[in-house]
């Protein structure tokens, strides 16, 4: 099934909960194996332990070149927070420039 829903992908936003960072996992190994950027975003709910982003990196075991941040996937400006992150990352990778940089 994860093939057939990325297929024609040019990256992934992983949408992380931390009241429930082992479903993350399937996700973020997918992308690794694919070759695909990603980044992680990690969705703060009133109820969640708050985390800092370099604790979430590490207790996801992400490499540091993977972007992280902390969003609420409610709202529009965090949510385009997240895809932006992700076309920056995935432009850099692919050589090119950043959207905000050249805008």
């Amino acid at each position: 099934m994860w093939n057939e829903l990325s297929r024609g992908a040019l990256g992934a936003v992983v949408l992380a909960d931390t009241r429930r960072l082992l479903a993350s996992f399937a996700s973020i190994e997918y992308c690794e194996r694919k070759g695909t950027p990603f980044v992680v975003a990690v969705n703060c709910f009133d109820d969640a332990d708050r985390y800092d982003p370099p604790e979430i990196r590490t207790a996801l075991d992400i490499d540091p070149h993977v972007p992280g941040l902390l969003c609420d996937a409610r709202r529009t400006g965090s949510a385009q927070e997240g895809l932006l992150s992700l076309v920056e990352h995935a432009l850099r990778l692919a050589g090119g420039a950043s959207p905000r940089r050249a805008g």
